[in-house]
């Protein structure tokens, strides 16, 4: 046979269906669309659980986030315990009952130098480092300039004296030194 466009249509030809194939094709079939149906389900139930899981996993990381944030000074504030209580100890070493009053002075002097170095310790401990500044020549990064005094010893432009001093927090300024800067002689 031939169609409008002259090629050549395949023929139907019809095959005999056997009696019985059918129906047990019909059941293989409904036999595997049922283990599919399961297999599918059991998929489905395991997405679930994953999602379920990864819910309270976010959750939980959220909370622990939190927890964090709320309580990161924690080891420092433990860390400045310490220096209070040392200055407690130099407030009790410091009465005034006894008449050597040099020696309860240097005692006390003495007990607060020790609680400073510990203080800077602890704070090293975290990262927070002093910047040295006497000497050195002027960075506006670092230093702010209060003044500037003439000084034959130190050259221009040079930071002659500090009146607060500035740390480092890590690689951040945390506090700028406040100095006078030498104006040459």
């Amino acid at each position: 046979m031939q169609g409008e466009t002259g090629a050549e249509e395949p023929e139907i030809v019809e095959t005999p269906v056997q009696e019985g194939f059918s129906e047990e094709c019909d059941t293989q079939l409904t036999q595997e669309m049922v283990a599919l149906r399961k297999e599918a389900d059991g998929y489905k139930d395991q997405l679930l659980r994953l999602a379920a899981e990864f819910e309270n996993y976010k959750k939980r990381m959220e909370r622990e986030r939190e927890s964090l944030l709320k309580y990161a000074g924690e080891n420092i504030l433990r860390e400045l315990l310490t220096s209070v209580d040392n200055l407690d100890r130099a407030l009790e070493q410091g009465t005034c009952e006894s008449e050597d009053l040099q020696k309860q002075l240097c005692s006390l002097l003495e007990g607060v130098e020790l609680t400073r170095k510990g203080l800077l310790s602890g704070l090293e401990k975290f990262g927070v480092v002093p910047v040295e500044s006497v000497g050195q020549p002027f960075d506006p990064n670092v230093q702010e300039a209060l003044t500037m005094e003439a000084s034959a010893e130190v050259p221009v432009n040079h930071v002659l004296r500090e009146f607060v001093k500035g740390y480092r927090f890590k690689d951040r300024l945390l506090r700028a030194a406040k100095v006078v800067v030498s104006a040459g002689s």
